[in-house]
């Protein structure tokens, strides 16, 4: 019967860790090489560049909105059985888990939403128009996307750091949960 049988499953804590980890490696990569390379390569003169930032950033914010719900996900469902995760053991490491959840998910509501859509805007308006009024806006734009991106790095790193340090504790990688219980 199935009630009285033990499943084994895997704890959230590797799976949250691994995309935090694949999260943070992504943004770096972009924010690094992708797009330096795309500006020294000379593409931010291209007449299709706006086209394909937003294409490029359209994309992988999704990516980002898929993982910061998968990772507030994980983080609620150690909150729920706090005696499986020792992140949850602690109330404050606990609060900071959900807190860096939190944020993610508001960043990148806020960028994929808000600030990405105002950008590509103005940027195909700059294009178009090859008027410099927008110049200064579009700087002004720029700060409060890398404002973003450090935040999301602190995040991921803060979270990074918490859950790291369970697997590094010994804590086990695959709890027995009692479907009966």
């Amino acid at each position: 019967m199935l009630s009285q049988s033990n499943f084994s499953r895997p704890t959230w804590t590797p799976w949250v860790l691994a995309i935090a980890a694949f999260w943070l490696s992504s943004n770096l990569l972009l924010d690094f090489l992708v797009m330096p390379i795309m500006y020294v390569s000379g593409m931010a003169a291209d007449s299709n560049f706006a086209i394909a930032g937003y294409s490029l950033f359209w994309s992988f914010n999704r990516v980002e909105l898929l993982c910061a719900a998968v990772l507030l996900t994980g983080i609620l469902a150690m909150q729920h059985r706090p005696q499986e995760f020792e992140v949850c053991h602690s109330g404050s490491r606990c609060r900071w888990a959900l807190a860096c959840g939190i944020a993610l998910l508001g960043l990148i509501l806020a960028d994929a939403y808000i600030l990405a859509p105002q950008m590509s805007a103005m940027a195909f308006d700059l294009e178009n128009a090859r008027q410099s009024a927008f110049a200064p806006v579009m700087a002004g734009m720029h700060s409060l996307y890398w404002l973003s991106e450090i935040c999301k790095l602190a995040c991921l790193g803060g979270l990074a750091w918490l859950l790291f340090s369970d697997l590094r504790s010994g804590s086990e990688p695959y709890a027995t949960v009692d479907i009966a219980a």
